[in-house]
């Protein structure tokens, strides 16, 4: 503790007697100054002990002694020792009377007791107090630093909060609570996610302090680049101390240690991964497994999706590379889940996932993409469930679902999706209705003269798969017209009816360009 106006009276050397402010005697005390000034208001910083003999004090003027007192309390100052027997003999009542209306402490200080020896004590005791809070606080640092090595975070979270005599938690990237103690926190922590999420969109190191006197939290990122990679509240009912703020200082250090791989050890693992990438996709499933050990878990012996993820923007609004967030957000709830999850940078701008099936990284990347569609930067296509023998078509998957996604504007498409739709919506695309449009622009051209309907009787035979009557009928001609104009419709494009590749990729231009109507089947035979 440090030294306070009490310990300064029950010093035995010092001989002091307070005259007024009994009930403000446990005001702790930074700094005992000196000073002969009127008005010494200026040169003061808050929690200093005034000592002062009234040299140049009108102490016997209650006006004056009222203004000198009020300007003391204004100023921080929290006690006044007044030296008697130099220029007053007694403390004037004019100084007592002020000093106990405003409850500032007086201290009479007798003439054999000389202001040096009060400023030594106070030196002394603020002394004592640093060397006893470092000293805590390096045998917090030890105990913290056991912790870590022997039983990993959740245990430098339970000592850290029992130091600080309060509670802590550890949150990873996403904002979620990884570690918390005591258990009754656990509801507080949880409630200040948003603040966490605040916190990370700043560059770290990153600090902030929410709640009231009460509940006072300091929030604190970890990390040593500039993104966060995950954070730590302390929650206390005061400001912390010296050994408090050690313990702090010691944890965040421990607990960045432990949420931040090292370059090389992160460059190692992906070039594992993309090994044993290359090996599923090269049909060899069991070469991959080897490879990869216990590395990857069961993630290799079950059904898992396979993702590929593709920057379409060069940072997200708060200047992060969009695949390295996803790949972290993907990360954090594969650890959550304890799941594995194999990620692999194909490039700057593409990543490759394999995940389980149904399992929290797949949950977590259609709740990012959902939740971050506008700002996230990322286009997603997911396989559909698959195993390792079969990785090369999953991957062939994701990308006809990434490059749908890309078309549509979305930020996810499942290749499932693909399957369970219509093909239709695919032929929304420029390639495609430049094809369909060079393909029935002579037919366009023919009608346009007057000649005849050759589309509309077009689009009437496909739809009606080629029966005569029908199609003649929904036109409103004889069949024999009908017949006529499908052969001018053959002569104009050089092509056969007879052939169903013809016949499909004409209804297909037809559609494309809007002249199709909807039927239960395609054109056959």
């Amino acid at each position: 503790m440090p030294p306070t106006l009490a310990s300064l009276v029950q010093h035995s050397a010092l001989k002091l007697t307070v005259r007024a402010g009994e009930d403000r005697l446990d005001t702790p005390v930074r700094w005992a100054h000196v000073s002969e000034l009127a008005d010494p208001v200026p040169y003061m910083e808050g929690g200093e002990l005034l000592l002062t003999t009234a040299l140049t004090l009108d102490a016997e003027d209650p006006d004056t002694m009222r203004r000198y007192v009020r300007r003391l309390l204004g100023a921080g100052v929290v006690g006044l020792g007044f030296a008697v027997g130099v220029n007053y003999e007694a403390i004037p009542q004019a100084l007592l009377d002020a000093a106990a209306e405003e409850s500032l402490p007086l201290l009479e200080v007798p003439r054999r007791t000389p202001f040096l020896a009060i400023s030594k004590a106070v030196s002394a005791a603020i002394a004592a107090d640093q060397y006893r809070a470092v000293t805590a606080g390096f045998e917090a640092q030890r105990e913290l630093t056991r912790a870590a090595l022997a039983e990993g975070p959740d245990a430098v979270v339970a000592r850290l909060a029992a130091h600080v005599d309060g509670w802590a938690a550890l949150y990873d990237t996403s904002g979620s609570v990884v570690a918390v103690s005591p258990e009754w926190a656990t509801r507080r922590a949880a409630r200040l996610t948003a603040d966490v999420e605040r916190l990370r969109e700043r560059p770290a190191p990153a600090s902030a302090v929410v709640g009231g006197t009460d509940d006072r939290v300091e929030l604190q990122s970890l990390g040593t680049g500039r993104r966060v990679r995950g954070a730590l509240a302390v929650g206390t009912g005061a400001p912390l101390g010296t050994a408090e703020r050690y313990a702090v200082h010691s944890a965040i250090a421990l607990l960045t240690l432990t949420t931040e791989r090292s370059r090389s050890l992160q460059a190692a693992e992906q070039r594992l991964g993309a090994a044993v990438l290359r090996m599923l996709l090269a049909g060899q499933p069991d070469h991959a497994r080897a490879v990869a050990g216990d590395l990857y878990g069961g993630l290799l012996d079950a059904p898992f999706r396979l993702l590929i993820a593709e920057a379409v923007a060069a940072e997200t609004p708060s200047g992060e590379a969009p695949l390295a967030v996803l790949a972290e957000s993907l990360e954090a709830a594969a650890a959550r889940a304890g799941e594995s999850v194999l990620a692999v940078p194909e490039s700057e701008e593409r990543l490759v996932v394999l995940a389980g099936d149904g399992g929290a990284v797949v949950t977590a990347c259609a709740g990012y993409a959902a939740r971050e569609a506008e700002e996230a930067g990322i286009v997603v296509g997911l396989s559909a469930p698959t195993g390792p023998i079969a990785a090369a078509a999953a991957y062939k998957q994701a990308e006809q679902a990434l490059s749908v996604a890309r078309r549509r504007g979305r930020a996810l498409v499942e290749h499932e999706e693909l399957a369970a739709g219509s093909v239709l919506p695919l032929l929304a695309d420029d390639a495609v209705r430049a094809f369909a449009d060079g393909l029935l622009r002579a037919l366009y051209e023919h009608d346009a003269t007057g000649r005849g309907d050759l589309v509309a009787s077009l689009r009437a035979w496909l739809s009606r798969h080629g029966q005569w009557d029908a199609a003649a009928a929904d036109l409103g001609v004889h069949r024999h017209t009908l017949r006529y104009r499908m052969r001018r419709v053959e002569e104009i494009l050089g092509r056969s009816l007879d052939d169903p590749d013809v016949r499909m990729e004409l209804w297909l231009a037809l559609k494309a360009t809007g002249d199709g109507t909807a039927v239960a089947t395609a054109p056959g035979k």
